[in-house]
């Protein structure tokens, strides 16, 4: 029994090690703020990170360009979401990635209630090309704040936290990913309806973009990074650093869509450089950025 015990515990290491090649693959933003956790909490989040981003995956283009067509896309997601839910009741699977969050989620109390509408999100995505404010809100629901919620249970791990407490995190949680997604919308706006053929928030097209929608957009944005760090200091000290500078980040892009005409966005994928990323970072780490009560200068863009 014991040698079975090994074995598992080496697979599931390998495991988490997998997920944290997908994360530093497709993130440099969230890749840079992973580093920031503790341990054990940043295996966790690698963990979800893995899952939600090998689903988004399939139904982004990846299947098609293997030559797969849209009725096998339509499989692969629906097998990928039965493989997940098989492993969080066995507690294991052949798919590395999905071994992984099914470790992380079994340890943090993570079920099918949060991944169930994430899998509907990524199903909308082979289905509906475009949104009603209704739709988009259940959208957002399932494809980010359900994430922020999923990691705001890694964070949370081993703490004690009161009821009261918990839920104004998972209020903060689901803003905060909400905001990410968000901010990604408005950044590959044209990119989705051009490539992909969607478009996310509602009224809003390549051929129907003007400041007005951008301002209203980012308005939107601007609310939920504030409720969002609302609630900062209220996270354990193994994860606040790495949330922190995680919405540093995308506030920082958000700033940088803000002084962006919109005409632009339309033909330019908006990004912030390393090197800024690097100053945001050693900002948070030292205290300067990141934390403070106070809400967030919108127009203030680092320098490259």
């Amino acid at each position: 029994m014991s040698r079975d015990r090994d074995a598992l515990a080496d697979y599931t290491a390998a495991a988490l090690k997998s997920s944290a090649v997908v994360l530093r693959s497709y993130s440099t933003s969230f890749g840079l703020a992973s580093r920031l956790f503790e341990g054990s909490v940043r295996r966790q989040v690698e963990s979800v990170y893995a899952l939600v981003r090998v689903a988004d995956e399939i139904v982004d283009g990846v299947t098609s360009a293997a030559g797969l067509t849209p009725e096998d896309t339509r499989r692969q997601l629906d097998d990928f979401e039965r493989e997940t839910e098989r492993a969080l009741d066995t507690g294991y699977s052949t798919n590395l990635v999905v071994h992984a969050f099914a470790h992380t989620a079994r340890r943090t109390g993570i079920g099918t209630d949060l991944t169930r509408p994430f899998f509907a999100s990524m199903r909308a995505d082979l289905e509906q090309a475009e949104h009603t404010p209704e739709s988009f809100a259940v959208y957002v629901y399932g494809s980010a704040e359900v994430v922020g919620l999923m990691c705001l249970k890694c964070f949370l791990d081993g703490h004690a936290v009161s009821a009261t407490e918990t839920k104004k995190l998972e209020r903060g949680a689901r803003h905060l990913g909400a905001a990410f997604q968000k901010v990604n919308f408005l950044r590959d706006l044209a990119e989705d309806f051009e490539s992909l053929g969607r478009s996310y928030f509602p009224e809003v097209s390549p051929d129907y973009f003007d400041e007005a929608h951008k301002e209203r957009l980012l308005a939107d944005i601007e609310h939920d990074l504030s409720e969002s760090r609302a609630v900062l200091r209220g996270l354990p000290p193994s994860s606040r650093r790495a949330v922190a500078l995680a919405q540093e980040l995308f506030a920082e892009l958000a700033a940088r869509i803000r002084v962006t005409p919109a005409s632009e966005l339309m033909r330019t994928r908006i990004s912030v450089p390393n090197t800024v990323k690097l100053r945001i970072a050693a900002a948070v780490l030292t205290g300067k950025r990141g934390l403070e009560p106070s809400r967030p200068d919108s127009s203030r863009v680092e320098a490259q």
